[in-house]
């Protein structure tokens, strides 16, 4: 026992010292602090707290890190410090052409087929630090990544059906025809610390189990390594409400998962299929990031107004709207007994009473519900409701894959609309939105 707690503080030690996980908690930061910035830009009000979202998401990460390291010790890693450093470095590279690209899956896919290749060219030795590169891509042991990257995106669909929802964030986007519609911004990334049981570099005790990767090399003890990672999930739904979005791509995220593990233990028994398997893990991902993108584009958008009365896309926290039970996605079709259709009618029918209001509201289900509440000075002139944009939006977003370098710098993207766009008059640049994706990255 206390072998295992001096092995365990030693771990988490190199896991503190290491630079990578600070970095991976300032690019989650910066994420959220985006989103604030473009929730300010568009509704002048902020909707979240970038300090709080990244405290939670740590938190999503810490228990997320604690579950796959249990699950990871019996399956064992032989993965040297030379070989986090290569995942490293191609995540990064991966990264500086598409945010999306920082996915484990992507980087183990890549250095698969990268081994593979190298392999059937043993010939291939190379001189100086390239001999060192091309030694360590051959150690490397991928049926054990792969398996490691399948347990982190099967904790990524759990962790997406328990937060995914709640940090979606709404915005206006450009429709199919150039109009502006709503939607809403899924953005989650957890810091994952993870503890994996390695074979050790000189003799000491022998486990008390076999595990599945590794082979003789636990024959002269093990430790534990320290290996900082990031799991991120990001989608962005015009045509559902973020609970079913987050529902349906936490089910898809857990069978890529199980199927990628699957491939991962049989390419650990049969090795020839072990390109397979890193191919799968590469174009799978990008056939899912495909297929979430092409449904989007083919379904109707649901944030629009209707003829019935008007859309709410969001609810502001601690607002009136909230207290009253309004919820996004329903129709405000009367206030104080005036039908409304317009922003300007809601304003009208707002001041037939300052003190207090009477609404219908169409559910979800298109049923009338009837709310009633005192207003009180201060409170929000909209009754603290986001109204899905109409020609007048100030400003919307056209989806495009972020880089680094644009995460960096938010202030590009959007599009002018209303009465400046007629005029020719254009604001500068705003944020770019990334496109539909998953990630979970070294």
């Amino acid at each position: 026992m206390l072998e295992w707690l001096w092995t365990l503080t030693d771990a988490l030690v190199q896991l503190l010292a290491q630079p990578f996980y600070y970095i991976s908690i300032l690019l989650i930061a910066l994420q959220y602090r985006r989103q604030v910035l473009l929730e300010r830009r568009l509704f002048h009000v902020r909707l979240h707290s970038w300090v709080m979202q990244t405290l939670r998401t740590m938190l999503g990460g810490l228990l997320a890190g604690l579950g796959v390291s249990a699950v990871s010790l019996a399956f064992g890693m032989t993965l040297s410090l030379e070989g986090v450093l290569m995942l490293w470095a191609v995540s990064i590279v991966l990264m500086l052409l598409q945010i999306r690209y920082l996915c484990l899956a992507y980087a183990v896919g890549v250095l698969g087929i990268a081994q593979f290749v190298v392999n059937r060219f043993p010939s291939w030795t190379g001189a100086g630090w390239g001999a060192e590169v091309l030694s360590a891509l051959r150690e490397l042991n991928i049926p054990a990544l792969l398996a490691l990257a399948a347990l982190l995106h099967i904790a990524e669909a759990l962790l997406v059906r328990w937060q995914g929802a709640s940090f979606a964030g709404p915005l206006f986007y450009e429709g199919k025809r150039g109009k502006p519609v709503g939607g809403f911004q899924m953005q989650s990334f957890w810091p994952v610390p993870l503890l994996l049981l390695v074979p050790a570099q000189t003799a000491g005790s022998v486990l008390p189990w076999t595990p599945l990767f590794g082979g003789d090399a636990w024959q002269g003890g093990f430790s534990l390594l320290g290996l900082p990672v990031i799991i991120g999930f990001s989608e962005m739904t015009r045509s559902a409400l973020p609970k079913a979005k987050a529902r349906l791509s936490s089910g898809r995220l857990l069978a890529y998962g199980l199927l990628l593990l699957a491939l991962a233990l049989f390419s650990r028994w049969y090795s020839p299929l072990m390109p397979v398997a890193a191919l799968v893990a590469f174009l799978l991902h990008e056939g899912l990031i495909w297929y979430s993108r092409f449904e989007e584009h083919n379904r109707s958008p649901i944030f629009v107004h209707s003829p019935r009365g008007l859309k709410v896309l969001a609810v502001l926290p601690d607002s009136p709207a909230e207290k009253l039970g309004i919820a996004s996605g329903e129709v405000i079709s009367r206030v104080n007994g005036m039908k409304i259709t317009t922003k300007e009618d809601l304003h009208a029918a707002l001041r037939l009473n300052p003190a207090f209001c009477k609404l219908e509201v169409l559910n979800l289900s298109g049923e009338s519900k009837f709310l009633q509440r005192a207003i009180f000075a201060g409170e929000h002139h909209q009754l603290g409701v986001i109204l899905a944009p109409d020609e007048d939006a100030p400003a919307v977003l056209r989806p495009q894959s972020l880089s680094l370098l644009q995460l960096l710098s938010p202030r590009r993207g959007t599009r002018r609309m209303g009465r400046e766009a007629a005029s020719g008059k254009q604001r500068p640049a705003g944020p770019r939105q990334d496109e539909l994706h998953n990630e979970t990255g070294v």
